[in-house]
Parts: structure tokens; C-alpha cells; sequence
């Protein structure tokens, strides 16, 4: 049973090293495939409670930003078209869709999401590498 347990716990132990060596050599991929489907969920925004449209929300909300490289992108959707720019783009709170630029946060979200995961990534390494070394205990 003990080297039955030790089994077990070396293959966890190999399962999250190659996941942190994949996440480590991915990451730019990891990139681009967050920003191709940020883009693809502003195309699909209708601020009706999707969960995509939800996730927009958010992520302009708490980090003050609009769009992804922009507050310009959103003029490519079907969204602007109809209503102009979403609340969650406001740069005040309570103000209402519009098409006015100047009232709306200008940086895009994409730069501000990587840089808040990159910061992190710290914290996720020192609690992965203590987790290991628990694991080795």
C-alpha cells in the first residue's frame, strides 16, 4: 500500500510539472488564444446576460478599460451599430450606452489582463512549487 500511495503521488507530482513546463512554453499561444476569442465575444456582445457578454462586462468594469487593443473596436459590432458603447465602457459610473469617445476608458483590455496574469504569476508559481514541495514531504 505505501509504494502503491508513493506511485500515486510521484504521478501527481510528474503531471503538475509537465502541466507547468506546457503552460511555460505555451504561453504565447495562451495569448493569442485569449485575445482571438476577447475579440470574438466583443462581435457576439448583446448585453442580454450571455455569459460572454457577462465576462466583457467584467473584465471592462474592473480594470477600466474598453475594447481589446482600444475603446475603437467596438465600432466594428453589431452592438455599437445599434446602441453605441456598452455601460461597462464608461470611464463614469451610471452613464448610459453612447457613442461618445470621450466618455469611455481608451485603453484596450488585452494589455491589462496580461499584465495583471503576468504580475500574478509569482503568487501561482510560489504556491505550485510549495504544493510540490509538500507533496515531496
Amino acid at each position: 500500500m505505501l509504494k502503491l500511495y508513493a506511485m500515486f503521488l510521484t504521478l501527481i507530482f510528474l503531471v503538475e510539472l509537465v502541466a507547468a513546463i506546457v503552460g511555460f512554453v505555451f504561453r504565447h499561444e495562451i495569448k493569442n488564444s485569449f485575445k482571438n476569442n476577447y475579440e470574438k465575444a466583443l462581435k457576439q456582445y448583446n448585453a442580454t446576460g450571455d455569459y460572454r457578454s457577462d465576462a466583457v462586462d467584467k473584465i471592462q468594469t474592473t480594470l477600466h478599460c474598453c475594447g481589446v487593443t482600444d475603446y475603437r473596436d467596438w465600432k466594428d459590432t453589431n452592438y455599437y451599430s445599434e446602441k453605441g458603447f456598452p455601460k461597462s465602457c464608461c470611464k463614469l459610473e451610471g452613464c448610459s450606452p453612447q457613442r461618445d469617445a470621450d466618455k469611455v476608458n481608451n485603453e484596450g483590455c488585452f494589455i491589462k489582463v496580461m499584465t495583471v496574469i503576468e504580475s500574478e504569476m509569482g503568487v501561482v508559481a510560489g504556491i505550485s512549487f510549495g504544493v510540490a514541495c509538500f507533496q515531496g514531504i
